[in-house]
Order: structure tokens, then C-alpha cells, then sequence
């Protein structure tokens, strides 16, 4: 089976009743647990992002303690999975802003956590490439937004 093109999936959906709508938005949340994720955020998150910014902010925290220190190899996974977590939950939001606040967040949190992270190529290779990704996104921010963000990077390099 083809998949139909969003804009297609779009025209097909303002033809439809809002009960049909509501039925084939909790029919696509049984199927997979990040379209469950996803409606939870956009039904009842996204009215209070900064809200949300501070959950996920904690969630990271949470992580960050109970990694493995001593085990740079555990120690590299589990960083990972912090970062697929947070990806996932930048997708969600959409938003230049929180993708720059959180990332910076987590690098903030990476530094001061006592990880030797300079001691592992990959680890320093997934620091530099964060902040990578961070540069390029304020980059797209309006010139204050722009301004106040770099100068907080500029206690990460």
C-alpha cells in the first residue's frame, strides 16, 4: 500500500466530521506509543510549553543520576538514550526554542556532571555535535533570541 501525501491526508481530514476525527485519532494512538505521546503533548501540554520545558528538563536530571560514572562505556549509552528521549520530545514541540534550551540544558548538565567525557572520542564527538546542532538552530532565531543564547553556549566550548 502507497502512502497518501500530507496534503491529501490534510483535504481528507477538514471533509470529516469531528466525531470521525475523534475516532481516528484514538485509533492511530492504540498503534504506537509515540502517537500516544504525541496527542498527550498537543492535547494537554501545549498550551504550557514552558511547563513541559521543565518536565523534560527534570526527566533529564533524573537520568543524569543514575548514570553509570564509572563505566564510560555504560556511561556513553545511557548519555544516548538521554539524547534520544530528548529528540523525541523536540519533535514534539516543534519549537526552535525549546530544541535550544533543552539541548543546551543537557550540555550544561553533561559538563558539570564529572563525566570524563574528554577521555572517549565518541563522547567528545557527541558533545561537539550537539553543539553543532544548537549553533545552527539559533542561527534561525531572531537576532535577540540569537544573542542571548550564544552567550550562554559560550560557557560550553
Amino acid at each position: 500500500m502507497k502512502a497518501a501525501t500530507i496534503n491529501e491526508i490534510k483535504q481528507e481530514l477538514q471533509s470529516l466530521p469531528p466525531t470521525r476525527l475523534a475516532e481516528l485519532c484514538l485509533r492511530l494512538g492504540k498503534f504506537k506509543k509515540d502517537n500516544k505521546e504525541l496527542l498527550t503533548y498537543l492535547l494537554f501540554e501545549a498550551a504550557d510549553e514552558a511547563a513541559y520545558i521543565a518536565s523534560i528538563k527534570k526527566e533529564i536530571d533524573d537520568e543524569f543520576a543514575g548514570l553509570p560514572k564509572p563505566n564510560l562505556y555504560l556511561t556513553k549509552k545511557s548519555l544516548r538514550k538521554v539524547l534520544r528521549i530528548t529528540a523525541k520530545q523536540i519533535r514534539y514541540t516543534a519549537s526552535p526554542q525549546a530544541e535550544v534550551e533543552l539541548i543546551t540544558y543537557f550540555l550544561h548538565k553533561l559538563k558539570r556532571s564529572g563525566i570524563p567525557y574528554n577521555d572517549s572520542p565518541v563522547l567528545v564527538n557527541l558533545y561537539r555535535g550537539q553543539l553543532k546542532k544548537v549553533r545552527g538552530v539559533i542561527e534561525g532565531l531572531h537576532e535577540d533570541l540569537q544573542y542571548d543564547y550564544l552567550r550562554e553556549l559560550q560557557g560550553l566550548e
